[in-house]
């Protein structure tokens, strides 16, 4: 505003007339700290809001491993359940019978977030005693769209996951049924 030039002085004394009696703003700027957490504080603070200590996470973390490739359909929507588990449970999962308490969403995660955070989820509804959850993938190069089916088939205390309900996250996310013990 420094360059403006008036096209003619009635404007700047119409102008310097309506802002009369105004006071200037001072202005306190606050800056920030642009420094970012480190990791290791990152990884205490979620595990400490999870309510999961770290050695359950680790127990977890141990089912999963990137060479297995458990037997999962090649066609239609992803599905899978533990040969002792009912085909209505699969079923059930599908039409959206069971409805999601926890969700994960692993969205701009790498390979060892999503399985540490997979890990975290499954320990934590094992210890809520959550028995539905959803795991929310996405698409993207379909990285983890694929590693997440077959971690979760290698872990024993998952009964069965389909791809969910589109008000679920479809074709980006799986519906997760877990064994929660009794007690």
């Amino acid at each position: 505003m420094k360059n403006y030039k008036p096209e003619n002085d009635e404007d700047m004394s119409l102008f310097r007339d309506a802002v009369k009696g105004v006071k200037t703003m001072v202005n306190d700027t606050i800056t920030h700290d642009t420094r970012k957490p480190a990791a290791k504080n990152l990884e205490k603070r979620s595990r400490k809001s999870s309510g999961v200590s770290i050695k359950d996470q680790q127990n977890h973390e141990f089912y999963f491993s990137d060479e297995f490739e458990p037997l999962l359909s090649e066609t239609g929507p992803m599905h899978y359940a533990r040969h002792d588990v009912s085909k209505f449970e699969v079923k059930k999962l599908r039409r959206g019978v069971y409805v999601p308490d926890v969700f994960l969403d692993m969205h701009g995660m790498t390979q060892q977030e999503a399985k540490r955070e997979l890990a975290a989820m499954i320990a934590t509804c094992i210890k809520e005693d959550v028995s539905c959850c959803c795991v929310m993938h996405g698409l993207g190069k379909n990285i983890l769209k694929q590693r997440v089916p077959m971690w979760l088939a290698q872990h024993p205390d998952v009964m069965a996951f389909h791809q969910a309900p589109l008000e679920f996250g479809g074709n980006g996310a799986l519906l997760v049924l877990l064994e929660v013990p009794e007690r």
